[in-house]
């Protein structure tokens, strides 16, 4: 074979996407293929081709390209055995994936090339060249990996405030190995986690606003003992905010142009139609759930900026009786 060697870029990126939280093979498939579309000078094989080879091949032609990138390889292999078992205890991996985890790609030279201030999945790739206690690391310098339960959301606004709610009752969900995932709508939520289910092992915890209780009833089938679902007891997340939050973070952001009171906020009408009408009446621009979201992020500084039912969906989503006294206190 001929082939060229991967760029630097080439090879952070190769890392970055072998580590993220997707499903296995494919993400091992997309960067084995990637770098034998890339890099392979002769002979040329098109991406059709490559997909009807064994996987083996596959994985050898790549591993081969990419360990070449270097001028002198490293022959410890410890990282991969680590990423093999991490991947088989959170994805019901089948054996033709496993000819794909059982690789002698040369990881610790590739990390040498890697800044510490990189993304959060390499940081954890770092910290598995010296250290075999993957949860006491995660927990010591919030590393998010291993990853531990999924939580899957309908929308953009529980992504952005759940963890930072949890994070200010002292629970960090990149301490404790928590994804949270939005699925863009209750629909949405029913069709991943039907797809979740099958590949994960472990435990997803589901947060739908009210209006999707026939959504319930289609899961309800089908989930899995260790997961769960909260319904959201009125509405949607954002009617879970409290009010003077809410008029904290609008009157904190505004200040210069204009001021709103908890009256504004009519009982009749949900958050999103209220801001809708509050921003329209005071002449803002439009209001976008995402960036009240972030807005509302930054103005969480008091227990009574956390209402009582998030404060219950933050203890089923830890499970930690010890998060009761925190929140009492």
């Amino acid at each position: 074979m001929k082939y060229k060697r991967l760029s630097k870029e080439q090879i952070i990126i190769s890392l970055d996407r072998l580590t993220r939280f997707k499903e296995t093979k494919e993400k091992y498939l997309r960067v084995f293929i990637d770098i034998i579309i890339s890099n392979l000078i002769e002979p040329k094989i098109k991406k059709s081709e490559i997909l009807m080879m064994d996987f083996e091949k596959i994985k050898d032609i790549a591993v081969e390209i990419f360990n070449c990138s270097f001028d002198c390889n490293y022959k410890d292999f410890s990282i991969n055995k680590k990423l093999a078992d991490y991947e088989n205890s959170i994805f019901n991996n089948d054996l033709e994936t496993q000819k794909l985890l059982n690789n002698n790609i040369d990881y610790i030279s590739a990390l040498n090339l890697v800044d510490s201030d990189c993304v959060i999945n390499l940081k954890w790739l770092k910290s598995l060249v010296v250290e075999n206690n993957q949860k006491l690391m995660r927990e010591k310098y919030l590393l998010k990996f291993p990853i531990e339960k999924v939580i899957l959301v309908e929308g953009i606004t529980e992504e952005i405030l759940l963890p930072a709610f949890s994070r200010y009752l002292g629970f960090d969900f990149y301490q404790k190995g928590i994804q949270i995932i939005p699925a863009g709508g209750k629909n949405q939520v029913v069709k991943m986690y039907y797809k979740l289910q099958e590949e994960l092992k472990i435990p997803i915890f589901l947060l739908l606003d009210k209006d999707a209780e026939d959504n319930i009833k289609q899961i309800m089938p089908r989930l899995r003992n260790i997961d769960k679902v909260h319904l959201v007891s009125c509405g949607e997340f954002e009617d879970l905010l409290p009010k003077s939050l809410i008029v904290k973070t609008v009157n904190s952001h505004f200040e210069n142009f204009m001021t709103i009171s908890e009256n504004e906020l009519l009982e009749e009408n949900s958050t999103v139609e209220n801001l809708e009408n509050i921003f329209k009446q005071k002449g803002l621009h439009e209001f976008k759930k995402a960036e009240f979201a972030k807005l509302v992020k930054v103005n969480i500084n008091e227990y009574s900026d956390i209402s009582e039912e998030i404060k219950d969906i933050i203890k089923e989503i830890f499970q930690n009786k010890t998060l009761d006294s925190k929140i009492c206190s």
